[in-house]
């Protein structure tokens, strides 16, 4: 990822919802050397941030609602909430909650696509989103997984104006000429009961060190780690809870 710091319309936080949250605890701190801290005022439910030494890297909550299933949600930052929650509506996504104040930390609401995969939307106050990008244990890249391409470079540019060619083998999105995330085009290999969803990438220094890491604190290897031509070496992993997320070697820059 080319971007080293939230800026408007990048992805700003990765959010982990969980059922386990002291087991995801557990598990990300055994992978990626997380150091978790939850936050112990009843109203904030358990939210938890992950550091790497002093800087916020990610979050891990409970799940809030019982229609929340676990996984891994991609922020991305904005301006104006209530702006931005009208542009998704106008460009034919939808709302799904808020925007709401977070303390004095800034605005927040969930919103999906035309194609059904949720994202997050943050309007900074006091936390701007995560204190390091693309080093090892944080996030790197963000991919968008999804069965209806055309729509998503029609909705993604609209409402966040991000740069996108189509025409790529890997169609890759940015801001100002710099990559943040990529496009895959969900065919008849994935399952069909899995959802269009944003799948954030996580910097790892040995990708097969951390598949292996994974699988033994009871983990799975989804796509068991992989070479891509004139790419970085990959993995699609999952935690035990079964949320998805992928890991990049720390030494290949996007």
């Amino acid at each position: 990822m080319k971007l080293t710091a939230p800026v408007t319309g990048g992805p700003c936080w990765a959010e982990l919802g969980t059922s386990d949250l002291e087991g995801a605890k557990r598990f990300y701190t055994r992978l990626f050397g997380w150091i978790p801290a939850t936050d112990t005022r009843e109203q904030a439910g358990g939210y938890t941030v992950a550091r790497l030494g002093d800087a916020p890297v990610a979050a891990l909550t409970p799940l809030f609602q019982p229609s929340q299933p676990v996984a891994w949600n991609v922020s991305f930052s904005v301006t104006d909430a209530d702006a931005s929650v009208r542009a998704v509506r106008h460009a034919g996504g939808s709302v799904l909650l808020g925007p709401m104040e977070v303390f004095d930390l800034g605005r927040f609401a969930v919103a999906a696509d035309p194609g059904g995969a949720v994202f997050q939307l943050w309007e900074p106050g006091a936390f701007p989103g995560a204190g390091v990008f693309n080093a090892p244990g944080a996030l790197g890249w963000v991919e968008l997984l999804t069965r209806a391409p055309e729509q998503a470079v029609s909705f993604y540019t609209t409402v966040f104006g991000w740069s996108v060619d189509p025409a790529q083998r890997y169609p890759q999105w940015g801001i100002d000429g710099a990559d943040f995330g990529g496009m895959t085009t969900m065919d008849d290999k994935f399952p069909h009961e899995v959802p269009s969803h944003w799948l954030p990438y996580f910097v790892t220094e040995d990708v097969d060190a951390a598949a292996a890491t994974a699988t033994q604190a009871q983990g799975t290897a989804l796509m068991e780690p992989t070479s891509i031509p004139d790419g970085p070496r990959i993995a699609v992993l999952r935690d035990p809870q079964g949320a998805m997320f992928g890991v990049y070697a720390a030494a290949y820059e996007r």
